[in-house]
């Protein structure tokens, strides 16, 4: 006999219902007649506090409880890259097909498409022995990407029967196991999995393998490792939702999961358009054969919101045990968190600061926890990587959602508004900023780009903080009673400020790659080593800033990275010829 409860009290997303008492924490329901989504998220003897993830207008007081008997879960298998999925994992090209424009309520639609054919591969036989995440066949779900049925976690045993190669659609059982008590569990191409619960893996690695984003501004500053957690904190109009796609686009990630929570309809509109007409760089393909979007926008229910995050980690960690590099993208944060406080309001819980409920910070560091770069069950190693946008009202980085962020990530983006306003893009502060990683990444930037890279990264660091404190100086009493010594480090900052450090989303200097960045800022460097020493014997720093080799400086980005690598001697040499030629003529006038 089905469970069955019924409504008491209804507030906006949050309903009360009676005769709960043989339902589960975290179970999921149907509410009411028209059965609304829901999930259980207090339990008080008989009575129970529903989250429900439908708009709840119309529904009444007396109205059923249907339980499920399953957490909160999605199906996981072939067919979820380059889809579309609400919230709580529900495709939405499915739902249009059947519902229309609007979302109906209380529709239902399979997760994974039951009639797609695939082609099976398989890659295990009859006898071999089952472990938690043997690779049980394959299947090649995109031209990108090939998908890995793997033994579900806590099974194990002896395959008894293994499908052979051929078609099938997605609901076929592909290998049956027999376990030690002589059950036969059957393996299908498709497994459901709680959201909030973690996927297992065999081991947790210390990331030491920087992800390459081919922004200079990361790559070369800030860089994120593999598995690593970072946030990028920044007010309206500061490039946030940019900063992401870029990082979508060209980070070194063999799967991308966008997580739209909570923001504006007409962004996540352009994200829809835009990602299937994107190009992945680095095969030629569309961008959407390695891309999972969950879109939960602002005007959608907010509990719906709040499981999103949860939806996109999941199907993160699903990919990541199949061995490879996931980048998770959740864009905001801060979305996801006031959504947490209507709910916490809504259930009279005591609020704690800006009216957020107490548990915020523990529920950030659980979403931020399931980053990682591990050894899998079946022994491959694979990563998540989380980069999380924070929208602090009115730029203010001392809210509690930016403020607890910072505890638990390693990567601190910080976005300027003034430097948005400048139109320096992307607007990371390089003052405000910090990455954790740098010294365990630093390693492989020394083998795979230079071994100078720590070296050149800390001096171009401490020359822009250096210039930071001579702008002081400039806005109290202005640029003309400095020595040439700082003149000659407030230029070499701007040369570093927008021959480096700013980017164009657009065009040839869209992906840089580090060997680009390093060259760009060795060669800056190199300059101001050149004219130091110049300036330290009296030529004045006036006479060093007036060459075309100079001022082009700052237009090395616009070169590719083949290009720079052809000219960069031809530019050195005519570096040194100019200020070589420039200094021995100032001398000898002076010897004169």
């Amino acid at each position: 006999m089905e469970k069955q409860g019924v409504i008491t009290l209804i507030n906006g997303p949050v309903v009360t219902a009676r005769g709960m008492r043989e339902f589960a924490m975290h179970e999921m329901v149907y509410v009411g007649d028209l059965r609304l989504m829901g999930e259980i998220i207090r339990i008080d003897e008989d009575e129970a506090t529903i989250q429900v993830y439908e708009d709840t207008q119309g529904l009444k007081v007396a109205e059923p409880v249907f339980g499920r008997g399953e957490p909160l879960s999605i199906a996981l298998g072939p067919g979820l890259l380059g889809n579309i999925f609400d919230g709580v994992g529900r495709p939405l090209g499915a739902v249009y097909e059947k519902g229309g424009i609007f979302i109906p309520r209380g529709i239902k639609v399979p997760q994974i498409d039951p009639d797609k054919l695939w082609e099976l591969e398989p890659a295990v036989k009859i006898g071999d022995v089952a472990t938690p995440g043997t690779v049980v066949a394959t299947v090649k779900e995109t031209p990108l990407v090939v998908h890995k049925i793997m033994v579900p976690p806590a099974v194990e045993g002896e395959f008894t029967f293994v499908l052979p190669k051929g078609t099938y659609k997605a609901d076929v059982v592909v290998a049956k196991v027999r376990d030690n008590r002589g059950q036969e569990i059957e393996i299908t191409m498709v497994q459901r999995w709680p959201v909030r619960v973690p996927r297992p893996c065999r081991e947790h690695l210390t990331p030491k393998e920087p992800l390459i984003t081919g922004q200079r501004v990361i790559d070369g500053f800030f860089p994120i490792a593999k598995g690593g957690v970072a946030a990028i904190p920044g007010g309206f109009g500061t490039g946030k939702t940019v900063t992401q796609h870029q990082l979508a686009k060209w980070s070194e990630a063999t799967v991308v999961v966008y997580i739209g929570c909570g923001e504006r309809g007409n962004e996540m509109t352009e994200v829809l358009e835009e990602f299937p007409e994107l190009e992945d760089p680095r095969s030629g393909r569309p961008l959407m054969e390695r891309t999972i979007l969950v879109a939960n926008t602002s005007n959608m229910p907010v509990a719906a919101r709040e499981a999103s995050i949860y939806t996109g980690i999941t199907l993160a960690e699903y990919y990541r045990d199949m061995g490879y590099d996931v980048a998770v993208m959740a864009d905001s944060t801060s979305r996801w968190a006031e959504a947490l406080r209507e709910i916490s309001g809504r259930m009279e819980e005591i609020p704690a600061e800006e009216g957020f409920p107490a548990y915020l910070p523990s529920r950030l560091a659980e979403f931020y926890e399931r980053a990682g770069r591990v050894v899998t069950l079946n022994g491959d190693m694979g990563s998540v990587t989380i980069i999380g946008a924070v929208s602090p009202p009115g730029g203010d980085f001392t809210e509690p959602v930016t403020r607890h962020t910072k505890r638990f990530v390693r990567c601190f983006w910080a976005l300027d508004k003034s430097l948005a306003n400048a139109r320096h893009f992307p607007a990371i502060n390089w003052v405000d900023s910090y990455s954790e990683y740098v010294g365990e990444v630093e390693d492989w930037f020394s083998l795979n780009v230079d071994s100078g890279w720590g070296a050149l990264r800390n001096r171009a660091k401490e020359l822009l903080a250096e210039d930071e404190r001579i702008q002081q100086v400039v806005r109290l009493v202005g640029e003309d009673v400095l020595p040439d010594g700082e003149r000659l480090i407030t230029f070499t900052a701007y040369l570093i400020k927008n021959g480096y450090l700013q980017q164009g989303a657009f065009g040839p200097d869209s992906y840089s790659p580090p060997s680009k960045g390093f060259a760009i800022l060795s060669l800056i460097m190199y300059f101001y080593d050149k004219a130091l020493a110049l300036v330290k014997q009296g030529v004045p720093f006036s006479l060093l800033r007036s060459g075309d080799v100079v001022t082009n400086l700052v237009h090395l980005k616009e070169l590719s990275a083949e290009e720079l690598e052809v000219q960069l001697p031809k530019i050195r040499q005519d570096l040194d010829t100019f200020l070589e030629k420039t200094g021995s003529e100032r001398l000898a006038a002076r010897g004169r």
